[in-house]
């Protein structure tokens, strides 16, 4: 007897687990581009090589390190020389004081959020999340936690809050946060931060020494892209004694536009992070030996860092600042759009109030779908909708990314926007 597909059973993670929203319109994008469509495609949290390429010295090193034949297996937490160039390189730009032992290299930055969920999260232990944020549904369901979702509001520019915590914090094990946020590109108050820190403190003071403690995870793989007066700030700056809660996550792929490279750090207390490194040990999640060589060469090149760092903020600030710009003039021109101003990484936050209108065929915007299928046909334009990032799906929210945007697409966008809104009724 043959068994299909259908009938085969796997395990309930495995049954439950969901594909990503983004790939999926990701994929209606490409085929639309390939039938020929010239789309603007604002979607994924990728850079184009050719607009943004990984700076020549990292490059050249890298190739380097495989010309040297550095090509067998790297140490299982990673190279000492890296190691120890990012424990300086942490040290001297964030005024971390981390011992290289206290950190863990990866291929990227999702293995090291995969493995502090693996570290910390037992099945059913609660894990708190803002919502939009990137995949922490995911890696919850990985876990088998489960999952509390934090809706924050515009107001607050899409951050956390404590007030917003505060119900779940005295069942919580793990509260996994970003900032700079993937998607909004907003920021983390140094007010916002402290609130929330102090929270932490004061439930772990409650909870006995037999009792798990609530740990935060801190991606902040986008630190080094802030813009105009956004400052960068993090728990255990703020507060020292976060420093025994607080699992950090970074990387090169954002600030050195080197998403294909795969080298990421995470940092934080010595055990959390000696467990990290079994766990990965047995995934096989290193990044290779060359890349990590290649890696600490570069970041110890002050001169090259500092180069590069000024020229990719001004490359993406101008672009964040060009379609906000646009947004602005559309909805002074009475358009309900809006648009939060920049203030980090590679994202604008955008909203469309578009449900309730007509198309000129007649047909009636009624959900999120609708209107981004819309914006897809008629404007040209490809964004993601904040329910791919946990969101509730009648959102008016949207990621707009420009990690894949010439300078000419702000206006091309501007232009088809104005047309297809001026189609509605």
């Amino acid at each position: 007897m043959i068994t299909t597909d259908a009938e085969l059973i796997v395990s309930k993670m495995a049954e439950g687990l969901v594909g990503s929203e983004i790939i999926k319109l990701a994929g209606e994008v490409k085929a639309k581009i390939a039938a020929g469509e010239q789309i603007a495609n604002l979607t994924i949290g990728d850079f184009n090589p050719s607009l943004f390429p990984i700076p020549n010295q990292l490059k050249e090193h890298i190739v380097g390190a495989y010309e040297e034949g550095l090509t067998n297996y790297p140490m299982a937490n990673g190279m000492t020389e890296l190691r120890e160039t990012v424990s300086n390189y942490i040290s001297s730009r964030q005024k971390l004081n981390y011992s290289p032992d206290e950190f863990l290299i990866s291929g990227g930055a999702r293995p090291l959020i995969y493995a502090t969920y693996q570290a910390l999260v037992d099945p059913e232990d609660v894990v708190l999340f803002p919502v939009p944020s990137w995949n922490n549904n995911h890696y919850t369901h990985l876990s088998r936690g489960r999952a509390v979702f934090i809706e924050t509001q515009a107001e607050d520019n899409f951050m956390p809050t404590v007030s917003d915590l505060e119900p779940y914090i005295s069942d919580a094990t793990l509260i996994a946060v970003c900032s700079p946020l993937n998607p909004t590109g907003t920021v983390f108050t140094r007010e916002q931060l402290e609130a929330i820190c102090d929270l932490i403190l004061e439930e772990n003071s409650r909870r006995g020494p037999d009792q798990k403690p609530v740990y935060l995870l801190y991606d902040q793989i986008y630190w080094s892209l802030t813009f105009g007066e956004t400052v960068h700030v993090d728990p255990v700056s703020i507060r020292p004694e976060m420093r025994n809660y607080t699992v950090f996550i970074d990387g090169i792929s954002k600030a050195y536009s080197a998403t294909g490279v795969r080298l990421g750090w995470g940092f934080g207390p010595e055990k959390v992070i000696n467990k990290m490194k079994s766990i990965l040990s047995h995934v096989g999640a290193w990044a290779p030996k060359a890349e990590q060589i290649g890696t600490a060469r570069f970041l110890s090149d002050t001169h090259a860092v500092d180069q590069h760092l000024k020229e990719v903020r001004n490359k993406i600030e101008f672009r964040l600042n060009g379609f906000y710009s646009a947004f602005e003039d559309l909805k002074n021109s009475g358009h309900p759009i809006e648009a939060i101003p920049p203030q980090a990484a590679m994202y604008l936050t955008v909203r469309f109030s578009l449900k309730g209108k007509k198309t000129m065929d007649g047909q009636l915007l009624e959900t999120t779908e609708d209107v981004t299928r819309y914006l897809l046909n008629e404007a040209k334009l490809a964004i993601v909708p904040f329910y791919a990032f946990g969101t509730k799906r009648d959102s008016d929210w949207y990621r707009l990314s420009v990690g894949t945007a010439a300078e000419e697409d702000i206006e091309r966008v501007r232009f088809n926007l104005e047309g297809a809104l001026a189609k509605l009724s």
